[in-house]
């Protein structure tokens, strides 16, 4: 019998650097920071987080999502290669999305245009962050 799942607890992305990589991902969604080391902690502080490893994990009605800053700086991500693929966000309409181009276009961003997908009832903005992970607001296209 198959393990049962009703949700997803977190994502976690592995990062070159954590400041360029907040600098993105405040930028872009502005989650809320669900966790994160406070500047000067003591050792009692730093030994609890040390599961952050010097990064940050956003909190979002999704869920979490990490960033963990532990990539070598020559590394870059590729979605060919074993494991992640992209991850994707929901935003509620054709208007969010088209506002999400407005917010890449300002941050000069680069990004595909919107792809309605037909039968499959949604619509995606495609774009990618400074690892080169792939990312995408979904949208439903009616």
């Amino acid at each position: 019998m198959p393990v049962t799942v009703d949700d997803y607890s977190h994502v976690r992305l592995t990062v070159r650097d954590i400041d360029v990589s907040r600098t993105f991902y405040d930028s872009v969604f502005g989650f809320d920071v669900a966790f994160e080391l406070p500047p000067n902690p003591d050792a009692a502080t730093q030994e609890a987080l040390s599961f952050l490893f010097g990064g940050v994990i956003y909190s979002f009605g999704g869920g979490l999502l990490g960033l963990r800053p532990v990539a070598p700086g020559d590394d870059s991500f590729h979605e060919d290669r074993a494991g992640l693929d992209h991850v994707s966000f929901s935003v509620p309409d054709l208007a969010a999305l088209e506002a999400a181009v407005t917010v890449l276009d300002d941050l000069g961003i680069a990004h595909e245009g919107v792809k309605d997908l037909g039968d499959a009832g949604i619509a995606i903005l495609e774009f990618r962050d400074p690892d080169n992970i792939a990312l995408e607001l979904t949208a439903p296209n009616r």
